[in-house]
């Protein structure tokens, strides 16, 4: 399955290199106008970056996308809270990144409690990897943390894991195909791929692994070919 991603930032749309602030590959203005040229995917992700980054998120956008289509909902959901926030405009299922994370390993703590106050069902966690091991705060800390690993301490407290190979992410150069089947024989949990993924083989070779593909710059490409002349 293709999920299209919905990053907002300044309550736009951006698509961003690297995670990088300074270098965004695209911006476009309205965000609902957006969630209409995706309106053949069953699902969308949305991830609100100016919440990630501790300021002031969109939750009036978020709420009017997710009303419009089922839509994975991310962005500084660090607390129980919070993603019963994220739950009550709409999210379809809340996606947690950092803070299944403390310093050296899996954050138990934080994560018994959310598994308490939200259904398991509606709780995607967030793996992100820079060189195999799990990369947090908007990639700029990597902790000593194998992926792999990672994803087997995790199981208990998803339904769904999101893993991005941040190698890769943004730059149109393709992803590591390698890398997500040794992901994939790691957890018997559903995964969604994303960093890097360019071209339909790579999402066929997902699809044959039993991996989700969530699309950012290469579906914009494609729906908004006039942005890249």
């Amino acid at each position: 399955m293709i999920i299209p991603c919905i990053d907002l930032m300044g309550r736009k749309v951006v698509q961003l290199v690297q995670g990088r602030e300074d270098q965004k590959a695209l911006e476009l203005p309205d965000p609902l106008a957006v969630l209409e040229k995706f309106s053949d995917y069953p699902e969308l992700q949305v991830i609100d970056l100016d919440a990630a980054l501790g300021r002031p998120g969109q939750p009036d956008i978020v709420r009017e996308l997710c009303a419009r289509k089922p839509c994975r909902v991310g962005g500084g959901i660090r607390g129980v809270e919070r993603a019963i926030e994220a739950l009550g405009v709409g999210a379809h299922r809340v996606i947690v990144g950092s803070a299944a994370f403390t310093a050296t390993g899996v954050n138990e703590e934080f994560l018994g409690e959310l598994v308490r106050a939200v259904p398991r069902e509606k709780i995607m966690l967030a793996v992100d990897s820079l060189g195999g091991l799990v990369a947090v705060h908007g990639w700029r800390t990597v902790l000593p943390l194998d992926a792999r690993k990672a994803l087997a301490e995790l199981e208990p407290y998803c339904s769904e894991f999101l893993c991005t190979y941040v190698d890769a992410e943004g730059k149109l150069q393709g992803t590591n195909l390698a890398w997500f089947r040794e992901l994939r024989a790691a957890t018997r949990l559903p995964i969604t791929a994303a960093g890097g993924i360019t071209t339909d083989d790579e999402i066929r070779g997902l699809d044959a692994l039993g991996i989700h593909a969530a699309l950012g710059m290469a579906i914009y490409r494609k729906v908004f070919p006039e942005f890249f002349n």
